[in-house]
């Protein structure tokens, strides 16, 4: 193994526990809010972990399921923000 592949390696394993303290947060989170940032930052982290295989296997295929996920994941946080803003706006 060369220095790039324990570099790789090493990405992954912070990759893995972001995920884990997104996840976490995600479902302990004590508002909606936190747990929609949660979520995105799942979502963010998915297409990290997705560019790392992209970039150690050399295989390109995978860019249609980042682009995918990452507007998915924008789309969801978009809503949800609406949402919260409008429930905020009728509590006034």
């Amino acid at each position: 193994m060369n220095a790039l592949d324990y570099s790789f390696a090493a990405t992954a394993v912070m990759l893995g526990a972001s995920v884990l303290l997104a996840v976490y947060r995600l479902v302990r989170g004590p508002s909606v809010l936190d747990r929609v940032v949660g979520l995105s930052t799942v979502s963010v982290l998915l297409v990290s972990f997705i560019a790392l295989q992209v970039a150690v296997r050399g295989d390109s295929s995978y860019v249609g399921v980042m682009v995918t996920i990452a507007l998915l994941g924008f789309v969801a946080t978009l809503t949800a923000a609406r949402f919260a803003e409008r429930r905020a706006h009728d509590r006034d």
